[in-house]
């Protein structure tokens, strides 16, 4: 069927375009059907032997096939005017119209595709400008604080003491974090980013984790605790370990950001099947179910949102472990332990190591943990 439609559209493209010249559409749809109708009407008079014919009926019937055609044509034309104008308006920066038709042909389908391909430049609009407003206090903040800390000194008002310069170093480290955000994001547009898979050793992965975990909540005067669930037996996945560091660098910070003072920060580690499940959850309010989906949107911050950020974090959490093969979603808490909070399910293809495999990557060196500078930032 293919092949010809494929040899149909070549022998009509050798056809001629008389009507192009034509700027109406309804008058193009006239022209057609009056020059058919003619010829057939020719073809009916020479099988009638060329029977005489009344000029005033032939004028009457071409009226009326007027008159017919064009009450006929107007509902098919109103949503191509009405593209006209909204695609004028979008030209403008107006994404707000939209074409209502109840048409089921190929101008229904045009009309539908049309409101959809509308909307979508509205998101990005909208994501657009709240990427300017997030980068633009984002970067505000920590330049603001960098230049009066500088400007103190300068002035003999502070001293270049260690303390001052960690001040100065974080402030420097979260411009940082910010760039490597913008970096992946483009990378992620781009399709370059490669992994490097080797085998992880789950239990020593996530120990790592949450150890650096527990370092930046200290350091930040978070009040929290970590509860750390692994299973008896031991696991490995294949995968990029510093990208999968990022995801759940990011998943713990922002559930030590969202869980009160002397709230847990939950991981749980299990087997299931040929996939492996960590479950993460913090102590605070939840996420409504109608905003579960959204959190991993670009830009997304959402009523939660504390601490700024880019909304950036989730997003390329989510595009790290699809490009894993796995999947990342906020789900109920009936669905985990029941307690209240955000509960976020990774799962990533996994394996239960064989006493082989173990002893073999025992007796291998320990990974370098990832560098401060590749770490995933907060969202």
């Amino acid at each position: 069927m293919t092949r010809i439609h494929a040899i149909a559209a070549r022998l009509f493209g050798w056809l001629p375009r008389p009507l192009d010249p034509v700027r109406s559409l309804k008058a193009k749809l006239s022209l057609a059907l009056g020059i058919a109708g003619f010829v057939g009407l020719l073809v009916l008079w020479y099988s009638l032997e060329w029977i005489p014919l009344r000029a005033s009926f032939v004028a009457a019937a071409v009226a009326l096939a007027l008159v017919t055609l064009q009450v006929m044509a107007h509902g098919a034309t109103v949503p191509l005017r009405e593209m006209t104008v909204a695609a004028r308006a979008m030209a403008r920066g107006d994404y707000t119209r939209r074409i209502h038709t109840r048409s089921e042909d190929e101008v229904g389908e045009l009309a539908h595709a049309f409101n959809q391909m509308a909307g979508d430049l509205a998101a990005a609009d909208r994501q657009r400008r709240e990427l300017i407003a997030n980068v633009s206090h984002e970067l505000r903040t920590p330049i603001t604080a960098l230049q009066g800390l500088l400007e103190n000194i300068v002035d003999g008002v502070a001293r270049p003491e260690p303390a001052t310069m960690r001040t100065a170093l974080a402030q420097t480290q979260r411009l940082g974090r910010l760039v490597a955000e913008l970096l992946d994001l483009s990378r992620l547009d781009a399709g370059v980013v490669p992994l490097n898979h080797e085998r992880v050793d789950v239990a020593g992965f996530v120990t790592s984790v949450v150890a650096e975990a527990e370092v930046n909540a200290t350091g930040a005067g978070r009040d929290v605790v970590f509860a750390v669930d692994l299973p008896a037996t031991a696991l490995t996945l294949r995968g990029d370990p510093e990208r999968l560091h990022q995801v759940f660098a990011n998943l713990l910070d922002n559930a030590v950001r969202h869980s009160p003072p002397g709230g847990t920060v939950r991981l749980r580690v299990e087997p299931q099947g040929d996939e492996v499940l960590f479950a993460v959850a913090d102590s605070g309010d939840g996420i409504p179910p109608g905003e579960r989906d959204r959190v991993f949107e670009r830009f997304t911050r959402g009523e939660r949102a504390r601490g700024g950020g880019t909304g950036l974090g989730l997003a390329i959490a989510r595009w790290v472990v699809q490009m894993h093969h796995g999947t990342i979603a906020v789900v109920d808490p009936a669905q985990d332990d029941g307690a209240p909070g955000c509960h976020v399910h990774v799962r990533l293809p996994g394996r239960t190591a064989t006493p082989a495999a173990t002893a073999a990557d025992s007796s291998r060196p320990p990974a370098r943990p990832p560098r401060a500078g590749r770490r995933w930032s907060p969202e």
